[in-house]
């Protein structure tokens, strides 16, 4: 749930900052590490529950 929200806000930062609307670049970098963390979180849960 919060890894599809995170993508979705991913894609509209991108659309932005290619229609030179973003004001904070950053933005971007920060999203992707946490969508980062979420895939690592649902690793390891799948690895411990196996």
């Amino acid at each position: 749930e919060e890894l599809v929200a995170a993508k979705k806000e991913l894609f509209n930062l991108r659309f932005q900052n290619a229609t030179n609307q973003l004001d904070n670049t950053s933005r971007i970098k920060e999203v992707r590490k946490n969508i980062a963390r979420i895939q690592t979180m649902i690793v390891e849960k799948a690895n411990a529950a196996e």
